[in-house]
């Protein structure tokens, strides 16, 4: 039996064809028509299923993950469909981005207590998300600390380092150990920050821990290329989190006038005129981990609207 056309109705022969009238031949091939978009949808419904479904067998582990920028991601990449781990110094963060997580109909995660200070610690950790998650697809490492440091007796130049550069370089070797087999890349992100780029006057331990993370990066990414294993950093600007609107006090103080004022004057420094939100860092990470992304690597992404354009 053939075909009319390609539009699914019958005809026995080409005079049984030629006899449908206008009017039947119309709405014959319109039954078609209706038919081929339903079978289209559907396939469209299977598609974004799989997507999912593959999204959620790839194991995520993100630290600082219980507030600001590491809270946002992890929102994100749990809408995404990807398992997650989450860990930071304080659980009754992390437990309440998990309610948040759950509320929207994500997967729980599994949430660690870790201070990434204690490579132990960290190698306890990353096993145990490892076992209860499976292999690592990515490490989102997001956990820092900001502020002055001073010389002399507030000088916190040891701390900033130790966090920020030390523990995240144990985050990195840690999820290398528990990444996943197999020929999808695998990503290491980097959370660094517009100060990796920049001298801030007072800021001499931050500006250096952060811009340690860029080679640390670099280095990296050169080192596990042949593994497939995508390695980057962020540097964001001003961003709205609790770690700015601390900032912005200590602005406001040291130049005599209010947080708003701090504000405006922070802001005279960005071309965009404001901050970025948290979730525009997110956004940015879901992409890292997306095929779109799979030529980047050993990069330092910028996204302060435009105070400092490399």
């Amino acid at each position: 039996m053939r075909r009319l056309h390609g539009q699914g109705v019958p005809a026995g022969d080409h005079g049984r064809g030629h006899r449908l009238h206008g009017g039947d031949r119309r709405r014959a091939l319109a039954r078609g028509a209706g038919a081929l978009s339903v079978a289209r949808a559907q396939q469209g419904v299977s598609r974004a299923q799989q997507g999912v479904a593959t999204a959620r067998a790839k194991h995520v582990l993100v630290t600082g993950a219980g507030t600001g920028i590491g809270r946002a991601i992890a929102l994100r990449l749990a809408r995404d469909g990807y398992a997650l781990s989450l860990a930071a110094r304080t659980k009754s963060k992390l437990d309440a981005t998990a309610r948040e997580i759950a509320k929207a109909g994500g997967a729980a995660p599994l949430v660690l207590a870790l201070d990434i200070r204690e490579r132990a610690a960290v190698d306890r950790a990353f096993a145990r998300a490892a076992k209860v998650n499976g292999p690592l697809h990515a490490l989102v490492a997001n956990a820092g600390i900001g502020g002055a440091n001073a010389p002399g007796a507030k000088d916190r130049f040891a701390e900033l380092v130790a966090t920020n550069l030390n523990g995240t370089y144990h985050c990195l070797r840690a999820a290398e150990r528990h990444l996943a087999a197999g020929p999808d890349a695998r990503h290491l992100v980097v959370n660094a920050s517009v100060l990796a780029r920049i001298g801030v006057a007072g800021y001499t331990g931050y500006c250096a821990s952060k811009t340690g993370l860029l080679g640390l990066v670099r280095a990296l990414a050169m080192e596990l290329a042949p593994q497939n294993v995508q390695v980057n950093a962020l540097c964001p600007g001003w961003v709205d989190t609790e770690m700015a609107r601390e900032g912005l006090a200590g602005m406001a103080k040291a130049l005599k006038t209010d947080v708003a004022g701090a504000k405006r004057i922070a802001m005279q420094a960005v071309p965009l005129g404001r901050m970025s939100q948290p979730e525009d860092v997110a956004g940015l990470v879901a992409w890292l981990l997306s095929k779109d992304a799979r030529g980047v690597t050993g990069q330092a992404i910028d996204m302060n609207g435009g105070a400092f354009m490399s």
